[in-house]
């Protein structure tokens, strides 16, 4: 069985990207430092003998062997990228260096995370992976926006100059069980607070517009675009239906019975207006589309929240 390397194992998505490999048969090894990572997330797989564990972060060299390299690590809620921007700077960029020269050693194919962030506030809508982007390189934001940018550079250099074998996808707003409950994005924000009987927080006037795509859907991209043999990427995943905050708001309230009320605070700075992937590509390389509506990843979602609680 091939061994497969993930990167922010122990967080949300990386998780659930451990339990499909596993699944499937695969050896996996976790490495994360648990800055955003929780054990909770991986602690029934600690027992499984084709799972292993690393406490490690990847700004300083690991050296492992492996077939396939998932590099997730990076913290991805602006709370927690803010929170040290710095320190996510180095992770995307002195950590992808670290990962890059691992898969050039091993031999392995890698795939980075990147995001739909490197569109920034973008001026096309929908968004399809030719297009630039609209970033400000000084915002708060930045220090994740231009991290995830200089990543792509990367794997591309290494890809070009040392026929590394990269695979890059940008990730749209995911969600799901997992997701830290106060990780500060807007659906853990709108279900925690509805469970408590708190006023849900809408940012500006609540028009701004976001694209959802729950978690298994993400994953199975994910894999679908590590194990194809015909494209180097970037590849969006994401699930192309729109809705504003003020409908996601209600999407929340119906499912969780709450009946909080809504206040409405400034926008954050750089908060983009417009959120969509065009998965057109996504759809010919990898024979890829979502499969779940919001309202159907809502439900477990919240049933997650609920359990917490």
């Amino acid at each position: 069985m091939p061994t497969i390397l993930v990167t922010g194992g122990a967080g949300f998505l990386g998780s659930h990207l451990c339990d499909r490999l596993i699944a499937r048969g695969d050896d996996v090894i976790c490495v994360d430092n648990f800055f955003t990572g929780r054990k909770d997330n991986i602690r029934h797989l600690l027992g499984n003998p084709r799972f292993e564990l690393i406490r490690h972060d990847i700004v300083h060299p690991l050296f492992v062997e492996a077939d396939q390299i998932y590099n997730l690590a990076c913290p991805a809620s602006p709370v927690a990228y803010q929170y040290n921007s710095i320190k996510t700077i180095k992770t995307s960029t002195i950590g992808m260096v670290n990962m890059l020269g691992l898969a050039k050693r091993c031999r392995a194919r890698i795939l980075q995370a990147s995001t739909s962030e490197v569109y920034g506030d973008p001026e096309v809508h929908p968004q399809p992976e030719s297009y630039w982007g609209h970033v400000n390189p000084v915002g708060p934001r930045s220090c994740y926006d231009e991290g995830k940018r200089v990543a792509e550079s990367l794997c591309m250099a290494y890809h070009e100059a040392h026929r590394v074998e990269v695979r890059l996808i940008r990730i749209f707003n995911t969600y799901g069980p997992r997701m830290h409950p106060d990780d500060g994005r807007v659906v853990s924000n709108f279900i925690m607070q509805a469970l408590r009987g708190e006023p849900l927080t809408i940012f500006g006037e609540g028009l701004q517009t976001r694209s959802f795509c729950y978690c298994e859907d993400l994953i199975d991209g994910m894999i679908r675009m590590m194990d194809q043999d015909e494209s180097v990427g970037p590849v969006n995943l994401g699930n192309p239906g729109e809705f504003t905050m003020l409908e996601l708001a209600q999407e929340v309230l119906r499912l969780t019975g709450s009946h909080s009320l809504l206040t409405h605070v400034d926008l954050p700075k750089d908060d983009p207006r417009q959120r969509k992937p065009d998965i057109t590509l996504a759809g010919k390389l990898l024979n890829w589309s979502p499969r779940y509506s919001l309202a159907d990843g809502l439900v477990p979602t919240i049933a997650y929240y609920r359990s917490l609680l």
